[in-house]
């Protein structure tokens, strides 16, 4: 049986509701950096194998009455990191990673808008990104990727003293812009040494999901 809590493998195609909709799924493509929804399609039994075999979103057009796979023409390609399915094996949701933007008319979504709130943290890595190997004389950002990690640690313990002054100095907007410039700065040392916001989540997650005395979102303590 199905572990309704894991992502899906092509061993598990098999076991979805395909006849309740006719042979179709309707899938979400969600950015799994940022958790923004990109848009949505409709899988085959044969749309998910190819996803699974080519590792990006193969869908099914309803008007073609074919496959096609999303960025074939443009090249905005989605990665496919994960396949989840709901609790009635009826509906999918696709963890990608664009390659571009998803919606036809030029935007990141289908259904308008970019990511907001604490989904902007990996849009902000992508943009840190993004800038590495950049021109240092026109980039800040460029400029504390090209200095290394000791010089980014160094700003980001400044940042942080900033942030705890403001704690106790300055108002409620003065602590907001602290926690930004720290944020800033620690998504600039996490792609020096090659991680993301989304791994940070996982741990997040992990520790929130644990059980036992470490169990909760607080570390071990020794």
């Amino acid at each position: 049986m199905r572990d309704r809590n894991a992502p899906l493998s092509a061993s598990d195609i098999g076991s979805l509701d395909w006849e309740k909709m006719g042979g179709l799924l309707p899938a979400v493509a969600q950015d799994s950096a940022t958790g923004q929804v990109l848009m949505l399609g409709y899988m085959s039994r044969e749309a998910l194998a190819a996803t699974f075999e080519k590792g990006r979103a193969v869908f099914h057009s309803r008007s073609r009455g074919k496959l096609w796979e999303k960025g074939e023409t443009s090249g905005n390609r989605l990665t496919v990191r994960a396949v989840l399915a709901d609790c009635d094996g009826d509906a999918l949701v696709l963890k990608v990673e664009p390659a571009g933007p998803t919606c036809h008319l030029g935007t990141a979504s289908c259904f308008g808008g970019a990511a907001d709130g604490a989904g902007f943290l990996g849009t902000l890595g992508r943009i840190v990104a993004g800038r590495a190997g950049g021109d240092s004389a026109a980039s800040y950002t460029a400029r504390l990727l090209a200095a290394g990690p000791a010089e980014i640690a160094q700003k980001v313990g400044e940042e942080g003293v900033e942030l705890a002054l403001a704690a106790v100095g300055r108002d409620r907007q003065g602590c907001i812009e602290e926690t930004a410039d720290l944020l800033y700065h620690v998504t600039v040392l996490m792609e020096a040494r090659g991680f993301g916001w989304e791994e940070v989540a996982a741990v997040l997650r992990r520790r929130h999901e644990g059980s036992g005395p470490n169990g909760g979102l607080s570390p071990p303590r020794a």
